[in-house]
């Protein structure tokens, strides 16, 4: 498999410009980082990541995860994490692909395999063992990059196999609920949209449960299964790093604290101070002089 990870490499190399790259072909990144970087709170979509070279570590909850080109990540729901590069050099820099994973791609391959129990709702993100297999679909999809012509056609299909191999591993569950539209973990996703666009807004729980159609206590069990946090503090990471992105613009601690929906400037710098290590003014001084630092930790 290094000799498939090695071509990966070097096709990535040729494609990756500045810290993320969007391919010609639907849904595909390419991410590189010649450094190291700090650990630091962002966002994930639901996505497949291949580490082709280094390693990358993710904290999310209590649990504290890493993946490298032995390994692949999936995310199966939009999730506030700690993530950050861990190995990676100016000769030998981090490198990786993304696909996003679309629902619809997903339900149509569910007849085409065997089927399984929904319950319980598995856990919003896992590393897994990389298979021969799927690191071979994943060297004819990212072949496509030197041959953009052929994309319209032949990348739909190697998305369908990629898509395919997974669904035949160890998070099929996960997957398996991400497509159907009435599983538990669709109904937390459809919570969580519901709190991403009203995130500043003050959330009563006893409505998403209604929302996600399930009892306040069954919601709540759902929802930590799915993102190792409860709806509120799902919430609030949200708002502090709306809030961050406010403030690397416009460096108003208050006006960013009332922004994203906090009442009390204390305690939005507080919870601010708690999460991303300093309090807000200083914390977007050193953003706004290291933004090139910033970018490359967003990759995942």
């Amino acid at each position: 498999m290094q000799d498939i990870l090695s071509e990966m490499g070097d096709i990535a190399a040729r494609h990756t410009f500045g810290a993320r790259s969007q391919t010609p072909a639907p849904r595909v990144s390419l991410f590189q980082s010649f450094a190291r970087t700090t650990l630091q709170p962002v966002l994930y979509e639901p996505m497949l990541c291949v580490v082709i070279q280094g390693a990358k570590a993710v904290t999310i909850g209590d649990r504290r995860l890493r993946y490298d080109p032995a390994s692949y990540a999936i995310g199966s729901v939009e999730m506030p994490v700690t993530s950050g590069v861990i190995e990676a050099s100016a000769q030998r820099p981090y490198r990786a692909v993304s696909l996003g994973l679309d629902r619809g791609i997903l339900a149509g391959l569910l007849p085409q395999v065997d089927g399984g129990a929904m319950e319980p709702t598995p856990f919003g993100f896992d590393v897994c063992p990389m298979t021969p297999d799927l690191a071979d679909a994943w060297l004819r999809l990212l072949r496509l990059l030197d041959r953009p012509s052929d994309i319209p056609v032949l990348a739909p299909m190697l998305e369908r196999e990629i898509l395919y191999r997974l669904l035949q591993g160890p998070q099929a569950r996960m997957l398996r609920q991400i497509a159907a539209a009435d599983s538990r973990l669709s109904q937390v996703r459809r919570a969580i949209a519901w709190i991403r666009e009203h995130y500043s807004k003050p959330l009563r729980v006893e409505h998403l449960a209604g929302r996600a159609g399930m009892s306040v206590a069954t919601f709540h069990r759902h929802f930590k299964a799915a993102t190792a946090m409860s709806p509120l503090q799902f919430q609030k990471t949200l708002r502090l790093q709306h809030a961050r992105s406010l403030l690397i613009a416009e460096p108003d601690a208050a006006r960013a604290g009332y922004a994203v929906g906090y009442e009390s400037a204390s305690q939005f710098s507080r919870e601010y101070a708690r999460l991303f290590g300093s309090p807000p003014a200083r914390d977007a001084q050193r953003l706004r002089r290291d933004a090139a630092m910033l970018e490359g930790v967003i990759a995942p």
